[in-house]
């Protein structure tokens, strides 16, 4: 027969087969190959037998089996007990056992999650009281997972799982396999750890090879400089490649999808002649809201909406610049605004939170620098009290551009949105009359994606009541939007919450940005 060419560990193993006197048809397990070829690791073994099976002179017998043993919290619920086990020992020992005396007898993490297990046995609740119509079969299926919880105990096999054996009754629980399915769906109750057991065995093809064709041979598997310098290349046995065979996909490391896109929005910027501003989470109400002519009635202040601290409390202002809020926030000052009337308080533009945009930021970056021309950007987070959904999380980030010259205009500000935007990848952009508090005129920045318009961001010249009391006389163009929604978009999610979540695999099919 034609031998084909086979590597040494190949030639080994099948050497080491064929020449045992005590030939073992039934197949040799992977501590008999290990020790009958005198190797210690397994990948290579394994490689050698597959590598004999590709050429049908071996072949690979795999029987998988299952252990299963207790986690973390399923050992913790054997020791103190499960959740409704406890829960339902109390019921028990009530005479009229109340929602409200189960809240006070429990933690609050474990008494609602404990009503939600005993509902599903049976347990009711009917005005403020907890009834069970058959407390007999709410008591066997309890018992019931606290035996297997136990059997568990020392870890079981499949063998063992199908050993396991109980009454078949009326509950929700009828065998091992139902018991395993549901303590695997509580998360770290029970843990199942595979085996894979092979078995190399000999074929007919493999026991007719030429045995002379299996001495050791020096195979070359990398081609050097150093190596072609000298004349050993020329008896040599290269190893042969079949390039046709799929390759791994190389795991590197590389930046998160939101880093990524940062990066990149800040490259744009820079590229436009914009200096990145970087400054504090925590501000004034003052700074955050006064200082944009946002009135202190306005709903956005209210703890709904705005994260008020504790430590510290309140923060120092200086008392000339709250004067100055004070006279526009109540008749206009010198803007020739009639302001919005009411009393302007210095209490509460002093109280400290966690800003609620980037603008906070840079409008006190313009109040240091008033007669200087510039154009600054931040990209970075703030903070609302939104519900976490879909499309909102509390904590977020903002990327904002401030452009502050003489003769600034409109125009300017809606060539400047269309430029970066065009450098993001967006080329058609249009804008649309928009109002902000603090802005006039205002506009919306819409960009078209899959031929739909969408609304990325707001845009405007500051009012005259925000730059006037700062000593700032050069229009001020500004525009803002939030990266998550643009990330949302670049990367095609639907789920905003999908960019925090440490899933590799969905990060290692991310494009790169």
């Amino acid at each position: 027969m034609d031998a084909p060419d086979l590597l040494n560990p190949e030639r080994r193993l099948l050497s080491m087969m064929l020449d045992d006197p005590g030939r073992s048809f039934a197949g040799y397990t992977m501590e008999q190959t290990l020790h009958m070829c005198n190797w210690t690791d397994q990948a290579i073994a394994i490689g050698a037998a597959y590598g004999l099976q590709n050429h049908g002179l071996v072949e690979v017998v795999e029987t998988h089996s299952n252990t299963y043993t207790l986690d973390h919290l399923g050992e913790e619920a054997l020791e103190s007990g499960l959740l409704e086990q406890r829960l339902w020992t109390w019921m028990c020992e009530q005479d009229s056992p109340s929602m409200a005396d189960l809240q006070k007898a429990f933690e609050r993490h474990e008494a609602g999650p404990g009503i939600g297990l005993l509902k599903k046995l049976g347990v009711s609740l009917s005005d403020g009281l907890l009834t069970a119509a058959s407390p007999e079969a709410v008591s066997e299926v309890i018992e019931t997972r606290v035996d297997f919880l136990q059997y568990l105990k020392d870890g079981i096999t499949d063998e063992l799982l199908n050993d396991w054996m109980i009454n078949p009754g009326d509950g929700p629980i009828g065998n091992a396999e139902e018991l395993i399915e549901y303590f695997s769906s509580r998360a770290g109750f029970v843990k199942r750890l595979e085996r894979t057991e092979r078995v190399f065995l000999l074929t007919e093809k493999g026991d007719e090879y030429p045995r002379e064709s299996l001495e050791y041979v020096s195979i070359v598997s990398e081609i050097t400089p150093e190596f072609l310098q000298k004349d050993g290349w020329k008896n040599a046995e290269f190893r042969a490649f079949d390039v046709t065979l799929e390759a791994t996909t190389p795991r590197t490391g590389r930046s998160h999808p939101m880093q990524a896109l940062i990066e990149r929005i800040r490259s744009v910027f820079l590229e436009m002649g914009f200096s990145e501003l970087v400054d504090d989470y925590v501000q004034s109400a003052g700074w955050n809201m006064d200082a944009l002519f946002i009135p202190q009635d306005h709903p956005a202040r209210e703890m709904q909406d705005t994260f008020y601290l504790d430590e510290p409390a309140s923060i120092n202002l200086d008392e000339d610049v709250m004067q100055l809020w004070k006279n526009i926030h109540e008749h206009g000052g010198e803007t020739g605004s009639t302001g919005w009337g009411g009393s302007y308080s210095t209490d509460v533009s002093k109280r400290a939170l966690l800003r609620t945009h980037t603008t906070v930021n840079t409008i006190q970056y313009l109040a240091e620098h008033p007669k200087e021309a510039c154009r600054v950007f931040s990209v970075d987070r703030v903070f609302r009290k939104e519900a976490i959904d879909r499309t909102h999380l509390p904590e977020f980030h903002q990327i904002e551009g401030i452009i502050m010259e003489e003769g600034a205009n409109l125009q300017m500000l809606v060539t400047t949105l269309k430029t970066f935007y065009a450098k993001m990848g967006y080329p058609e952009v249009r804008v649309r009359p928009a109002y902000f508090p603090y802005t006039e005129p205002s506009l919306e920045i819409e960009v078209k994606w899959r031929g739909k318009w969408l609304e990325l961001g707001g845009a405007g010249i500051f009012r005259p009541e925000v730059t006037e009391p700062l000593g700032i006389t050069s229009p001020v163009l500004a525009w803002g939007m939030g990266l998550e929604r643009l990330a949302m978009l670049v990367l095609g999610l639907d789920d905003i919450r999908q960019l925090y979540i440490s899933d590799l695999e969905w990060l290692r099919q991310q494009p790169i940005l």
